[in-house]
């Protein structure tokens, strides 16, 4: 049974969560690719929280509980790398003037920063050290700080990731710079999939791109192996998901609860919030504001 929860949030902040025991029904990439429904789990208390389902079968996947309440919901692309080719001829799929950027971020982190390296843990032992510098890093970001969405800390979440390590299902990667960990990738491994779990950075460093740099000279690696199908930035949109995928398919997220009374107040308090919110910031966008309203909220 997993604790999932309704929040209402503003930009990068979140206001207020509302807890709800729900079940998890939750799609692999390659379930969305091949396009057959995994097996719906049983309802928890309140319901079921549905994770990056293929949205032309959202018909499918609600019939599943009829009577249930959709809420939540997002709609997003869900980008992805496929790698069945070589890095270089990944590299040839960005403009030249793509790739001139990416250069010149390594380039100046490097000069700035008086050299930099990036070190792989696989290896149970290898993922204790991963975790004893990605943890007080992650702590720092403010998607720790403000979204809860940082590297987890928990016995529980430690545990398996050293059990995917020791089934050779994880790859993490850290970049040094300034004789320090400055950014770290994590990624367990389901099936021929790497998925995007965790990436963060020391915010002070931020204005040199520590996420980017490290992020490419992950796939490097990655694609040097020559074990992974695809790449799977999971849920959510983003300008970094964009950037890197190569492809993306239709995918979405939201809450099949229970018709209580106590169920069917929140998502209408949650619908009327997201409402407000949109409203304000379209007003905010057209008079020139937003970009420093959303900087006061990752304050």
């Amino acid at each position: 049974m997993a604790s999932a929860a309704i929040d209402f949030t503003l930009g990068s902040r979140r206001l207020l969560s509302v807890p709800r025991a729900l079940t998890t029904w939750a799609f692999t990439l390659e379930d969305v690719l091949v396009g057959t429904l995994p097996p719906a789990p049983p309802p928890g208390p309140d319901g079921v929280r549905v994770l990056s389902a293929p949205t032309q079968q959202l018909g499918a996947i609600t019939a599943r509980f009829p009577g249930f309440l959709a809420g939540g919901r997002q709609d997003y692309r869900r980008h992805y790398i496929a790698m069945d080719g070589s890095f270089e001829g990944y590299l040839r799929g960005f403009s030249g003037k793509t790739r001139s950027t990416l250069r010149r971020k390594a380039r100046r982190l490097a000069e700035e920063a008086g050299g930099y390296r990036v070190t792989a843990h696989r290896t149970p032992a290898e993922i204790e050290d991963f975790l004893a510098a990605a943890l007080p890093l992650s702590a720092r970001t403010y998607q720790a700080r403000l979204l809860d969405a940082g590297l987890s800390d928990t016995p529980a979440a430690r545990r398996a990731m050293l059990e995917a390590a020791e089934a050779g299902r994880m790859r993490a990667f850290l970049l040094h710079a300034g004789g320090q960990p400055i950014a770290y990738l994590s990624l367990p491994v389901v099936g021929e999939t790497l998925v995007y779990a965790h990436l963060g950075y020391d915010p002070d460093w931020a204005r040199l791109s520590p996420g980017t740099v490290l992020q490419m000279e992950a796939l490097e690696q990655l694609f040097a192996e020559a074990r992974f199908r695809y790449f799977d930035f999971t849920e959510g949109e983003g300008a970094h998901k964009a950037l890197f995928g190569t492809h993306w398919a239709e995918c979405t997220s939201l809450m099949l609860l229970e018709p209580t009374l106590a169920n069917r107040t929140l998502l209408g308090a949650r619908g009327a919030f997201d409402a407000g919110v949109s409203g304000a910031k379209s007003l905010a966008a057209r008079s020139g504001v937003l970009g420093r309203i959303r900087a006061l909220l990752r304050a």
